[in-house]
């Protein structure tokens, strides 16, 4: 039965569509959950769809990983009554949108799709390191908002108000190590099995321990540059109600004043860098591991 299974999915069709359901399966359920909002459902939906059909299992395997435990670790923070002082200021908070969504994965598609036309190892570790920046930011914001520490700002390492972007915290830090090691976990697992369909899959793998390594080292650098461009570049605003320094452009239902920052530079854009120059970190170690 498995090997009948195996040669149906070998055709491109069949994954496409097994592709669609899995992932609409999953999106679903974390639109039910309120993990996901109804335009993040959506593109959750097309973005997996997309891994399953251009790629073999480490792809999209890494990409649920990322999902399902960055979703599990928001679940278990908002059961915790000492979130809401560290949030509040965020610019987003709950259930991720579409733009969340492909600021987090949209990256790590474009690499799935290079690798399936230009088989390449430098791919998979740029892939790699892209998802675990991204989870380890994520575990980052999750577990170090519950710190009992004070943060203190990656830049000057002062102590800074809970929520303040650029601000770190050991426990925080230590999340993001983890996150982005689990990362490299999943890809070292996974690597055994073809990385992509037709010729693409016979292209050799990267070993798991480089996987595992370049995961943990460059998801952390990934972190890192997340909270540098938090604290230098990413646009941060002043209410004028509350008098509050916050990432968003309206607070407490009035317009706020930027006080610093590109005003392009919002969250998502500072997701995305931060998780480009992880994978370029991953790219490197690579090199050096090989």
């Amino acid at each position: 039965m498995s090997e009948y299974v195996f040669e149906w999915l070998q055709s491109d069709w069949a994954r496409w569509v097994a592709g669609a359901a899995g992932s609409g399966a999953v999106a679903g359920l974390a639109y039910r959950l309120r993990s996901l909002s109804g335009s993040g459902a959506w593109s959750a939906l097309a973005m997996g769809t997309a891994y399953v059909g251009l790629g073999g299992p480490l792809w999209y395997g890494v990409l649920l990983a990322f999902f399902v435990s960055s979703s599990l670790w928001s679940k278990w923070k908002r059961r915790h009554r000492s979130k809401s002082s560290a949030e509040r200021n965020y610019a987003k908070t709950g259930r991720r949108d579409a733009v969340q969504v492909w600021a987090n994965g949209g990256a790590g598609l474009l690499l799935c799709a290079a690798y399936s036309v230009w088989p390449q190892p430098a791919i998979v570790f740029a892939f790699v390191g892209v998802i675990a920046s991204v989870n380890a930011d994520t575990w980052a914001t999750e577990i170090g908002a519950l710190s009992r520490r004070a943060p203190v700002s990656v830049t000057t390492w002062r102590p800074v108000t809970a929520g303040t972007s650029g601000g770190v915290t050991p426990l925080g830090s230590a999340a993001a190590l983890a996150g982005a090691a689990f990362i490299g976990a999943a890809a070292a697992l996974l690597a055994g099995a073809p990385l992509a369909y037709g010729a693409a899959a016979l292209a050799a793998a990267p070993a798991p321990w480089a996987l595992l390594a370049a995961a943990a080292a460059a998801g952390l650098a990934g972190a890192f540059a997340d909270s540098l461009l938090g604290a230098t570049a990413q646009a941060m605003y002043r209410c004028g109600v509350c008098g509050s320094d916050t990432e968003r452009a309206e607070h407490c239902g009035a317009a706020a004043e930027r006080v610093r920052g590109l005003a392009w530079m919002t969250n998502d854009a500072v997701n995305l860098l931060s998780s480009l120059l992880g994978g370029l970190a991953a790219v490197l170690i690579g090199l050096l591991l090989t």
